[in-house]
């Protein structure tokens, strides 16, 4: 499949990785993996994915409404949920083996399981995030006021989610190769190139991780919130599970892909829609 040629470097070298498993072993089926993507909820999170569109003209100084009625059906056709869904099959077929895959499934298709996916999924397709930000926050303070070890099990679930510890430099990926493509496309102009711009983006670094911390952390406070402690524990527990951190690294380092692919994708199709800008 084309998606497979366009992985950047640093995406690359984390998905060969993460394939050293499944070299000794065999690779799950499509059928298996299709059922693992409904259970665990990644289905519905590669869909969020479209999500993220919304943002893309702002990161090239533009404004959705610049592209009028084109901008509606671009990012539906760029975006589509079964392109997204074929490109993710194919990525974990050739990653994921079966015993990994089995172990995680087997958590999420229990109880707790299936409740927690069904609110994480609900969550993944809601764009009122100052709600989740702001409510979170509060609920956040008020852990924090009356001293309960919630709050230190939200951040161990959430460094268990990302153990590779990629998310930044994932999202910088994302945004150099959009910029790039955009520049290549003739949307913008670029002042400056590709390893300067990368240098650009890790100004800051620490401050943006410190955020993007403290965001996740809100954000999960909110999102569990009808869990009791003891499930989170439970939870959290399942993530720190060396198969489910290996899995867990392998499905972000694949929704991280195919959203690199997607905004490329996304920056071919505007050409020619909006006059070249200046960034």
């Amino acid at each position: 499949m084309q998606a497979m040629k366009s992985i950047g470097a640093g995406m690359m070298a984390l998905l060969l990785g993460l394939m050293v498993l499944t070299s000794q072993v065999q690779a799950a089926d499509k059928a298996k993996l299709e059922e693992f993507l409904e259970v665990t909820g990644f289905d519905v999170a590669l869909d969020s994915i479209r999500l993220s569109a919304e943002n893309a003209p702002q990161m090239l100084g533009l404004d959705a409404q610049d592209f009028g009625f084109h901008w509606g059906r671009m990012t539906t056709d760029v975006f589509g949920a079964d392109l997204m869904h074929d490109m993710a099959i194919e990525f974990l077929g050739e990653t994921l083996d079966e015993e990994h895959l089995d172990h995680a499934a087997g958590f999420y298709a229990t109880d707790l399981g299936k409740r927690l996916v069904a609110v994480e999924n609900k969550s993944h397709m809601s764009d009122d995030d100052d709600l989740k930000s702001e409510s979170g926050e509060a609920i956040i303070a008020g852990l924090v006021r009356i001293g309960s070890p919630r709050v230190q099990i939200l951040k161990r679930m959430n460094a268990a989610s990302d153990s590779a510890g990629n998310g930044l430099r994932a999202i910088q990926e994302v945004q150099v190769r959009f910029l790039m493509a955009a520049a290549g496309a003739g949307i913008i102009e670029l002042q400056m190139d590709e390893p300067d711009l990368r240098e650009l983006l890790r100004t800051g670094e620490d401050e943006l991780r410190l955020s993007m911390q403290t965001s996740g952390l809100a954000s999960a406070a909110y999102v569990y919130q009808a869990f009791s402690d003891a499930e989170m524990e439970d939870y959290t527990a399942a993530l720190e599970h060396p198969m489910i951190r290996h899995v867990y690294d392998l499905m972000n380092a694949v929704q991280f892909e195919i959203m690199a692919d997607r905004f490329e994708a996304l920056a071919a199709r505007m050409k020619g829609v909006q006059p070249s800008e200046e960034l």
